[in-house]
């Protein structure tokens, strides 16, 4: 039995997951497909992700091909609850809903593992750590899982280094067709839809500062100096300092660039990005956002120990009263603040990372037994098909090596 809210909000959530079935005709002709071939038949499939339409959708294709889902989402903020109704409501297991508190977080979880689950769907780790430590006993039964997130892969990688995963992970995030898409057009472009609908503050003219310049950064970035932000970068890797800079953006230490922030928006997957070394020389006003993953970047707990007071200045925006007199403003509570305030990426972008992951839950059942715990890089003829098929969703044709040019470059 599914844990919702309530189950009368379906009709709401089925809208939202109609439009972006519409926008999302890749995973759709894959959905289509899997009814014929059914993949996942006879399997379970436990899925954490940030549980809004698009993840809906997703949910909808794997259970055409045949899988037993079981669901919840990876983030209490960013969970729609009228989505999470429409799901229960078409006889899927869910067990989600918007503003849970930690305890309640870790129950969804335990209920969506107790199910035994064949295939594992991440979005963080949190699945997979809890499966390793709460769950081993039902670790047999794991084909693999499938990694959606930097964050995720990081604590995959030092698993698989430590000799504790104990099943195949495919790395999802690090995909040509999710990362070089998801994380740059999409984080860039919800990130300041988020920023925006939530403040309904203008962007240009204001100094931006990004934390972080991964392909996520990058993204965000790019994205400021579109709408007319002056930005500066911060970052640890001199290898992606100097792209900062090449790129056309300041690059400076976190030290530095507090006293010259108007938003800032930490996108590093690490945590204490901005904390209370940086609270005293922030800007009266300065608003903080985090994209990156967990809310760790944002140093919460520092901020509200240190602050005179708190108050809630306007919907999922909080504003602190430091002890110099200044105020200033924190989104979403530190979390995702594309997901916790606003609807993540376009339909369009997820439709390819979503692919992605659907056809790379086929690669582990059709492989079931072949391979060895340990991560696992998505084959490059999923991520290439993934690239033909959106082209061809999108009406564009490309060039073919002839078999001289093969010959050539000796392929």
């Amino acid at each position: 039995m599914s844990t919702i809210r309530d189950i009368a909000l379906a009709p709401s959530g089925e809208k939202k997951i109609a439009w972006v079935e519409r926008n999302m005709p890749l995973c759709r002709s894959i959905g289509e497909e899997f009814e014929r071939t059914k993949p996942f038949a006879g399997l379970k499939v436990a899925l954490s992700v940030h549980l809004e339409a698009k993840t809906a959708y997703l949910c909808r294709v794997l259970a055409m091909g045949g899988a037993e889902m079981h669901i919840t989402g990876s983030n209490p903020l960013s969970t729609q609850d009228d989505v999470a109704a429409a799901l229960a409501a078409s006889g899927l297991e869910v067990h989600a809903f918007h503003g849970c508190t930690p305890e309640e977080y870790d129950a969804n979880i335990d209920k969506v593992l107790s199910c035994g689950p064949n295939i594992i769907i991440d979005d963080g780790g949190d699945l997979v750590h809890r499966m390793h430590t709460r769950y081993a006993h039902l670790l047999p039964g794991v084909i693999g899982s499938c990694e959606e997130t930097t964050t995720g892969i990081i604590r995959l990688r030092q698993m698989a280094r430590e000799g504790t995963l104990r099943f195949p992970a495919m790395l999802v995030n690090d995909a040509d067709c999710k990362h070089l898409f998801d994380n740059r057009y999409g984080t860039g472009q919800s990130v300041w839809d988020g920023i925006m609908r939530t403040t309904n503050l203008i962007v240009a003219g204001k100094d931006v500062v990004v934390a972080g310049y991964g392909w996520c950064g990058k993204g965000v970035a790019m994205r400021a100096k579109g709408l007319g932000a002056r930005v500066t970068v911060t970052e640890v890797d001199p290898i992606r300092a100097i792209e900062a800079v090449m790129d056309g953006f300041r690059v400076l230490p976190m030290a530095e660039a507090a006293a010259i922030g108007d938003i800032f928006c930490t996108v590093t997957g690490c945590e204490r990005v901005i904390t209370e070394e940086h609270f005293s020389l922030l800007k009266d006003g300065a608003i903080l956002t985090n994209a990156g993953h967990f809310n760790v970047e944002v140093d919460m707990a520092a901020l509200e120990a240190c602050a005179v007071s708190g108050y809630e200045a306007r919907h999922n925006i909080r504003g602190y009263k430091l002890p110099n007199g200044r105020t200033v403003f924190a989104i979403a509570e530190g979390r995702l603040v594309n997901l916790a305030s606003g609807d993540g990426h376009p339909a369009e972008i997820m439709d390819m990372s979503f692919a992605i992951q659907a056809l790379s839950a086929r690669y582990l059942a059709e492989n079931r037994g072949r391979l060895a715990p340990g991560v696992y890089p998505v084959p490059r003829s999923i991520d290439e098909a993934v690239a033909r098929r959106k082209l061809d969703t999108m009406g564009v044709a490309i060039d073919t090596l002839t078999q001289e040019q093969r010959d050539y470059l000796g392929i």
